[in-house]
């Protein structure tokens, strides 16, 4: 399986797939490539609809040589906290930007979301986004005030006064909660055309089973969350002190 990055020939074969209708997972295996590696690259160029080779083969080129202005050459990347990979860390944090995107969050708040969410702090300043995303302060302002709506992110002052942006360990919680809120307002209003059509009509019916599946969907979502929250609490296990295995008493 070929590595290293994504050739403009190889694009090309992207867009022709994408044109065809071709699922990201066998475009991937025509070009022999991972199917995240395929994903990634039509998410952060447009989107399946949008995607065009010589845009996304161009706006690699600029990113990479972004990244060369940043790291002059003969320096070394600074070094990540636990000895982490730094070029595994990047890959990485493109592929979960990714799933944020496909699950309908904007790619600029994905952006963000992804960047506090790999940080062992979970917080960032504005500035430091701005650094680390290398993008305006305005679009990491208006993404931040998406993620304060859905109660994902919240603003603190630390030592130096300097604002915050803070994601806490119940952050999956309220983007259940939020999505769980989002379907309940939809089976309001379809509930509401159910009204408009008619209950008896076949469009009305059609409304009110999607309304009944919603609010199914939405009271399982909460409920789910709400058992399952004290999850995202849980600290790992201590090691023992001694290193050896427990015995057969505990």
């Amino acid at each position: 399986m070929p590595g290293g990055r994504l050739t403009q020939q190889e694009r090309q074969q992207i867009a022709l797939g994408l044109a065809d209708g071709l699922a990201y997972a066998e475009i991937a295996r025509r070009l022999e490539r991972p199917t995240s590696t395929i994903t990634r690259e039509v998410m952060r160029n447009g989107g399946p609809n949008a995607y065009r080779a010589d845009l996304a083969h161009r706006a690699t080129e600029q990113r990479a040589h972004r990244r060369k202005q940043a790291a002059p050459r003969g320096t070394k990347a600074p070094a990540h906290a636990h000895g982490r990979d730094p070029e595994a860390m990047r890959a990485y944090e493109e592929t979960y930007t990714t799933v944020m995107m496909e699950s309908g969050m904007p790619k600029m708040t994905a952006r963000v979301m992804a960047a506090l969410n790999l940080t062992d702090s979970g917080s960032l300043t504005a500035s430091e986004l701005v650094q680390r995303l290398d993008v305006s302060p305005a679009s990491v302002s208006k993404a931040i005030a998406f993620l304060e709506s859905q109660g994902m992110v919240r603003r603190e002052r630390d030592e130096r006064r300097r604002e915050r942006y803070v994601i806490d360990d119940d952050v999956m919680y309220q983007a259940m909660m939020a999505s769980a809120r989002s379907i309940a307002r939809t089976v309001e209003i379809t509930r509401q055309g159910v009204g408009v059509l008619g209950p008896q009509t076949p469009a009305g019916v059609r409304f009110e089973n999607i309304a009944r599946f919603l609010d199914f969907v939405a009271e399982s979502t909460a409920r789910a969350a709400e058992q399952a929250r004290a999850i995202l609490h849980t600290k790992p296990e201590a090691a023992p002190e001694d290193g050896g295995e427990p015995g057969p008493g505990g």
